[in-house]
């Protein structure tokens, strides 16, 4: 098990941040709840106000469920650049469902995605990402 501390969070805060480059999102969307405590930070390193929360289930514990559910969609305007940020890509399929819900019900919008860790063999590949998940991760905000 992989021990993520505070530390690490911020400084890959900071790397996440170089890598959006010229990428300014209007709004973040941190998916809840790994991704929540990432959209806060971002919002505050980017000055950037608009922060909202999409819920998913797909895992109970560290057991992968057969489903994906997602609530608490937010309302947003059309013809804005969207960040949907979470704390890692594990299969890819909660990030691919919740970008696909997104898209269908905002076609106006742009959205890309960003995570702090990903598996390069997850279906879904964030535009936006940081380190490689080579291990189960335990994160400081989850001890």
């Amino acid at each position: 098990m992989y021990e993520y501390s505070y530390d690490e969070f911020l400084s890959d805060v900071d790397i996440f941040c170089e890598r959006l480059g010229n990428y300014k999102p209007d709004i973040i969307i941190a998916v809840a709840r790994g991704g929540v405590t990432f959209g806060h930070f971002l919002s505050e390193k980017l000055n950037l106000r608009d922060l909202y929360t999409i819920n998913s289930i797909h895992y109970d514990d560290t057991i992968k469920l057969e489903t994906i559910k997602l609530f608490n969609i937010p309302k947003i305007d059309k013809n804005l650049r969207i960040l949907v940020v979470d704390d890692i890509v594990d299969s890819g399929d909660t990030m691919s469902t919740i970008m696909q819900t997104l898209n269908d019900l905002y076609p106006k919008s742009e959205f890309k995605s960003g995570v702090l860790f990903y598996k390069e063999e997850a279906s879904y590949q964030p535009d936006f990402k940081v380190k490689i998940a080579e291990d189960w991760i335990r994160f400081f905000w989850n001890i």
